[in-house]
């Protein structure tokens, strides 16, 4: 049998299951404790089982600048094209303990009132499966589910993204629990199995970046045609980093992900106003801030970082939005690394544009 015959199998039975609340897997359960930093939060990716469902025993745990609840974080993407993977495979279960869920679950189908057709003919492959040795092509049947070599080696199985929103894509990882050695690779088949890489992109998905307010001079009133200087000091605009790593007996990865501020956008919420630059992105400087603090006697000169108001806000405010560009990298197990999208968070401040008044005499 083919790797398409298998996964249709793993289809099969997955939604077999799934009527049945009998699910092989599900998607993982959270805890999560705040971080010293307090910028984000140590957060780990559950094992376990209740009455209908295992879960997945792999544990991704997230460390730093992360959401406190392992949900999306607050960064954008600048590629509009990149995302994170929505599933993927990951170390699952002991022989030992895969042969009592498993033939649970199996038990529990077949036994079920009306089961029978396809679906039993696929139940019953898949027993042959784990318990005689039945296989295909490229994947190896087992015997006894493998219980003869239990603590050599773990089931895996697939892994649901919860922060992936198409139902689709959280399900495309459909193939069969399979067995890996401790210190082996997965099967090349498998392109979803974890890795460093994805764990650097599951890291970035669920970054926190720092609630950064831009000052202004003036802060949040200031006149019509009058430059308002901006800035970020270099003590408050520091990188921020997010770590995702899995540790089970026989297969540990992990990987970091970094996250540098590199420029500060500014949109002053009107069309009738000018940046400065022109093009209203301030690059960052070679001291790590960005633009510069005004200054008495400055009130003259044009902020390298700033805008300009060309009418007044009457008896509202222009919503200033400030977005900051971060330049994403990533290092992980083995030496590996890369590049990335860019990322942006931005912030939004009132500001009261006033007409200045003249007094005549």
């Amino acid at each position: 049998m083919n790797r398409s015959r298998r996964s249709a199998l793993g289809v099969g039975i997955t939604a077999l299951t799934l009527a049945f609340s009998t699910t092989v897997l599900t998607e993982p359960a959270y805890s999560a404790e705040p971080s010293s930093n307090n910028h984000g939060a140590s957060t780990v990716e559950e094992g376990g089982a209740d009455d209908t469902s295992i879960y997945a025993a792999a544990k991704i745990q997230y460390s730093g600048a992360v959401t406190k609840d392992g949900s999306t974080g607050n960064v954008t993407s600048s590629d509009v094209n990149w995302t994170p993977p929505p599933c993927w495979y990951a170390p699952y279960l002991g022989a030992k303990d895969f042969k009592k869920k498993m033939s649970e679950q199996i038990e529990t189908a077949k036994n079920t009132p009306g089961m029978g057709g396809t679906a039993g003919a696929a139940i019953g492959e898949m027993q042959r499966h784990y318990e005689d040795e039945y296989g295909w092509t490229d994947t190896p049947g087992y015997k006894d589910y493998n219980v003869a070599k239990d603590g050599e080696g773990m089931f895996w199985a697939a892994v649901e993204n919860p922060d992936e929103p198409d139902i689709l894509k959280r399900n495309s990882c459909n193939d069969l629990p399979f067995w890996v050695d401790n210190g082996e690779a997965p099967p090349a088949q498998y392109e979803e199995a974890i890795t460093p890489e994805m764990l650097s992109a599951l890291a970035y998905q669920r970054m926190q970046l720092p609630d950064t307010k831009v000052t202004l001079a003036p802060k949040t009133v200031t006149k019509v045609n009058l430059p308002t200087w901006a800035w970020l000091d270099k003590a408050v605009f520091n990188e921020v980093q997010a770590t995702a790593a899995i540790n089970v007996p026989g297969f540990s990865i992990q990987a970091t992900t970094t996250a540098k501020p590199v420029s500060l956008t500014l949109k002053p919420g009107t069309e009738d106003a000018e940046t400065y630059p022109a093009s209203g992105e301030c690059a960052i400087n070679a001291d790590g801030s960005i633009g510069e603090p005004y200054a008495d006697g400055k009130s003259a000169e044009t902020p390298p970082c700033g805008l300009k108001y060309l009418r007044s806000s009457g008896n509202s405010t222009f919503k200033l939005q400030a977005t900051i560009t971060w330049e994403i990298s990533w290092t992980g197990t083995g030496g590996a690394g890369g590049d990335l999208p860019n990322g942006t968070f931005g912030t939004t401040q009132d500001i009261t544009v006033q007409e200045i008044q003249s007094v005549n005499r």
